[in-house]
């Protein structure tokens, strides 16, 4: 597996762990993937209702909290790290503002086409920036816009397909349709990229659905730099979610893992339960919204409130929330450590390496 390179910073091992919020990946796991080479991933989704002040508003508690998360996070590690924030977000800019001075070495920006990133930019800053994007097309108009409207381009390009967890960038029909698999999608952005490479090096990551070292090789081999995983490190000792959500991920089958509509109006995957059949028989709709933290949520519509359904899981409180996942999530039978998981990646991507090598002799 080799190192690359972001920018001016070097990726030894072309890993990054993908943000999980709420709750999920915060310095706790992102500094063990850092440690081991990778780059580690917080996800600023619901920081306010992690780190709530007696005084101030929810948008206040997620700028604290995001200051406390990188300041905690360089205590452990000297490694990269990134911060992942969602378009989606009603405080988008103010996070990017606070990442860009807390010295976040990489932004991750999707769940929208984050059109005006490079303007948070400030002079003498070395946050790297990078789009989270679900189609060439997508990718096409970032690097467009940026050149044109900033005079930068993006430093790396995330490329998330219909296999991931969370929130998906597809239509329902979309999902399942192989046109828009992600082995279909990274040769086309890795082509986008490449129509830029007289100003700059831009390297495609691709996401969505990655579990083994075989998976990694092949995408390598279809021209990414490196890979984006995130249900993977999920059941770990140093994943910063509670052990009761960590264990639905252990119990699960495959028939576990299903397609939700969101509140915010995107697809999800997630791990069916208690909580989502509960939504389903409409037992928990939303009173009121005392966060306001997506813009595209009204809910007065919403079937329940998805910022508090994803931290009661991450507390541990399943009846009461629920677990996104990719689509195979239900592989991992045990509790690891982060560097297990490396080992095991590295294990298979070797095997895999040396398959195809004896397959050309």
């Amino acid at each position: 597996m080799k190192p690359f390179f972001i920018g001016n910073k070097e990726v030894l091992l072309p890993i990054i762990q993908g943000g999980m919020g709420v709750g999920i990946s915060l310095s706790g796991l992102a500094s063990a993937v850092a440690n081991e080479g990778g780059i580690g991933v917080i996800s600023c989704a619901g920081l306010g209702l992690l780190y709530r002040q007696a005084a101030g508003s929810y948008f206040q508690s997620c700028i604290w909290g995001l200051r406390e998360e990188m300041r905690s996070v360089r205590k452990k590690t000297k490694g990269v790290i990134g911060l992942n924030i969602m378009v989606a977000l009603s405080n988008f800019a103010d996070m990017v503002r606070t990442a860009i001075a807390e010295k976040a070495d990489i932004v991750f920006a999707g769940a929208g086409l984050p059109l005006d990133l490079p303007s948070y930019l400030t002079p003498g800053s070395k946050t790297l920036l990078s789009p989270i994007v679900s189609s060439a097309r997508a990718a096409k108009i970032i690097c467009e816009k940026w050149k044109n409207n900033y005079g930068y381009l993006p430093d790396v390009i995330v490329v998330e397909g219909p296999k991931a967890g969370g929130h998906l960038g597809f239509k329902s029909e979309q999902i399942e349709d192989s046109r828009y698999a992600l082995e279909a999608l990274i040769p086309e952005v890795v082509a986008v990229a490449s129509q830029y490479s007289s100003d700059k090096v831009i390297p495609v990551i691709a996401a969505g659905g990655i579990t083994t070292g075989k998976d990694v090789h092949r995408f390598m081999e279809l021209g990414a730099a490196g890979v984006q995983m995130g249900s993977i490190f999920v059941p770990t000792h140093e994943c910063d979610a509670a052990p009761e959500f960590k264990q639905v991920y252990v119990d699960s089958t495959q028939s576990d893992i299903m397609i939700i509509q969101s509140p915010v109006g995107m697809p999800g995957r997630a791990f069916d339960g208690e909580f989502i059949r509960s939504v389903n028989k409409g037992n928990e709709k939303p009173r009121g919204c005392p966060f306001h933290c997506i813009k595209t949520c009204d809910y007065t519509k919403s079937p329940y409130c998805i910022i508090k359904a994803l931290h009661n899981a991450a507390r541990g409180n399943m009846k009461k929330g629920y677990a996104f996942a990719g689509a195979n999530a239900y592989l991992t039978k045990k509790i690891s450590s982060v560097k297990e998981v490396m080992a095991n990646i590295k294990e298979e991507f070797a095997i895999a390496k040396r398959i195809i090598q004896l397959s050309c002799l």
